[in-house]
């Protein structure tokens, strides 16, 4: 579960780079790699979980999930001008 996930977020993310990399820079590099490490480090601790059966993991986990999808939303606003056509 928590493979798929982060896998799906970060493709996204992939995707919103590619696309913004495109015309006048407006974003920068440093703020695709918090969401990035967000989304590995969101894996690792969501594999130990069910590894380990340990709830607070999964709590651990699904709390950053959360945090690095906010992230995502607030600072690089991939909805931006979605309305605008």
């Amino acid at each position: 579960m928590y493979d798929w996930s982060a896998m799906v977020v970060f493709a996204g993310l992939v995707v919103l780079f590619l696309q913004r990399s495109q015309g006048e820079a407006r974003d920068h590099l440093w703020q695709y790699l918090v969401a990035a490490v967000g989304c590995a480090v969101t894996n690792y601790i969501g594999n130990e979980a069910i590894k380990q059966d340990l709830t607070a993991y999964h709590l651990g986990a699904v709390a950053l999930g959360v945090a690095t999808l906010a992230f995502i939303v607030i600072v690089l606003k991939p909805f931006e001008g979605l309305g605008d056509r």
